[in-house]
């Protein structure tokens, strides 16, 4: 056997084992043409066959038939050997020469589809066997040795690969970038192994090793500011609503910022069963509120705080029509999103050209979502249960002289919905089922009180103040009642719990306690 550096490789055999066929006979009849001997598994070789291209089995290649119905294909010397050999290397040359094996110069494999069947509910002994074993174990080899192998995972590259083969040959630059493609296809298909057995099987959600898998979804513009660079990733899907799975539909390229406040924007009125708008500025709400339609909900929720809207986002969870988006055209938004936007709309919306609409399929229809949330750290991650626990009415606690109306426990109810998506420590005042003064990122209860009361003015009067976690002092209790607070509810748990009450029958006010905190750092 000649010993060969390998730069420019034009292959001269072929192994293919694809589940995913979609382009496979047309690249096959590509390598077939510039003179390249094809080998495949029997699935694989049929298909060939039936569209005419000539190609010999691995079972022959070995001389062992497939066998444990199906499970054992290509494990065999006669294939790794001849895939893992160093061309570079007399010893690896010799060795391949004495016993008669011959050089795989391209590796063709996509796997069993495993996270389709654990999508389709299928029972544990059907699952196991979509865990491909040759596969992977063939992607590795070939993508270990890729200064003398190519590899392709992908249908999508098949062109371009067939097209660099046809010029004289694969580049080692391609190898290396294939190669690359090909370990992080197996470490996400590992993980989704991994993530199946750990949640279904040891039902943990916190384990020893935390394997995570995100496929990218697009370049960002930029980062939080210019000279940052950004991406957005995908987990795995799983049918809720997202501005991951949004579809743009109109404007300029979304930014860092734009995919946060999207985020922040979508969980809440995702939180809301009736009409409902959120205008949300930095990450933080200025103003929420539900309505008899969508151009209902978005007057109430603009008029909680009528300046800071200036260059937001505002989402929906009904369909914008022409009449909403008439009230939208006349501010300066960076991005609406709903669940459609009625063709009128579309018409009065495009014609700003660099706002940005986003369509977020089903989020007219409230779900029952789970899931953890992973926030980022340097050098790590911090992961918990998202924060979609129900207000418990029935848990909560009057603490005060007065009671409250069936009116204050609706508005309560609300309230209650909506500081838990403002940043902490926060406190929101709400009329009937509307935001009428927001105050939070603040460093103490009290300022947010203050900031509230501030923008709330006159509107503050008759209001339910709702606070994400108890009050340290009776302060911000004296500032919200100073400014007309009707009635307050809060978690309670305070060491000055009773301090805080107090004050709260000395102004004559309803007070609840909910038991259940909202902060969101």
């Amino acid at each position: 056997m000649v010993l060969r550096r390998v730069t420019a490789l034009r292959p001269r055999t072929a192994l293919l084992s694809c589940s995913d066929k979609v382009g496979l006979p047309t690249f096959a009849r590509r390598l077939r043409a510039i003179g390249c001997a094809l080998v495949s598994t029997g699935g694989t070789a049929r298909l060939l066959r039936d569209e005419g291209v000539e190609v010999t089995e691995v079972a022959d290649l070995t001389g062992f038939p497939e066998m444990l119905d199906g499970r054992v294909k290509t494990l065999h010397p006669r294939v790794f050997a001849g895939l893992l050999f160093r061309r570079d290397v007399p010893d690896h040359v010799d060795t391949l020469a004495r016993h008669g094996i011959s050089p795989i110069d391209l590796v063709c494999v996509n796997l069993y589809p495993f996270e389709q069947a654990v999508a389709r509910g299928l029972p544990l002994d059907r699952v196991l066997e979509e865990i491909d074993v040759g596969g992977p174990t063939l992607i590795r080899a070939a993508a270990k040795n890729f200064p003398h192998v190519a590899v392709v995972t992908d249908p999508a590259r098949y062109d371009a690969l067939a097209a660099e083969i046809e010029a004289g040959g694969t580049t080692l630059e391609t190898r290396r970038r294939l190669a690359a493609e090909a370990f992080a296809q197996t470490a996400r298909y590992d993980t989704i192994i991994d993530q199946y057995f750990r949640r279904h099987l040891l039902h943990e959600d916190f384990p020893e090793h935390l394997n995570l898998s995100f496929t990218k979804v697009q370049d960002l513009r930029y980062g939080e500011n210019s000279h940052q660079r950004a991406a957005v990733y995908a987990g795995k899907p799983t049918g809720e609503p997202s501005v991951v799975n949004a579809r743009q539909i109109h404007g300029k390229e979304l930014s860092y910022n734009n995919i946060v406040d999207a985020d922040t924007a979508l969980e809440a009125v995702k939180d809301f069963d009736g009409p409902t708008c959120c205008i949300i500025k930095h990450a933080t709400p200025s103003g929420i509120a539900a309505g008899e339609d969508a151009h209902d909900a978005f007057e109430k929720a603009f008029a909680c705080d009528t300046y800071s809207p200036f260059g937001g986002v505002v989402s929906f969870n009904r369909a914008v029509d022409a009449r909403t988006a008439a009230r939208l055209a006349d501010l300066f938004l960076e991005l609406v999103l709903a669940p459609s936007f009625e063709p009128d709309a579309l018409s009065i919306l495009t014609k700003k050209k660099n706002l940005r609409l986003l369509e977020v399929a089903g989020l007219d229809r409230r779900g029952r979502w789970g899931g953890l949330m992973y926030k980022s750290v340097v050098g790590g991650l911090v992961v918990q249960d998202r924060d979609l626990l129900d207000p418990n009415v029935k848990a909560w606690k009057v603490v005060t002289k007065r009671t409250p109306s069936a009116e204050m426990l609706r508005a309560m109810v609300f309230a209650t919905k909506a500081v838990r998506h403002v940043k902490s420590n926060s406190v929101v005042f709400v009329q009937g089922e509307r935001t009428v003064a927001i105050g939070g990122g603040q460093t103490s209860r009290v300022d947010a009180t203050r900031i509230a009361v501030l923008k709330g003015g006159a509107h503050i009067r008759g209001s339910i103040m709702a606070s994400d976690a108890f009050f340290p002092f009776r302060d911000a209790v004296d500032e919200a009642a100073a400014a007309g607070v009707a009635g307050i509810v809060q978690p309670g748990g305070s060491i000055r719990d009773a301090e805080v009450v107090a004050a709260a029958d000395e102004h004559g006010l309803v007070m609840v306690m909910t038991g259940q905190r909202a902060f969101r750092h």
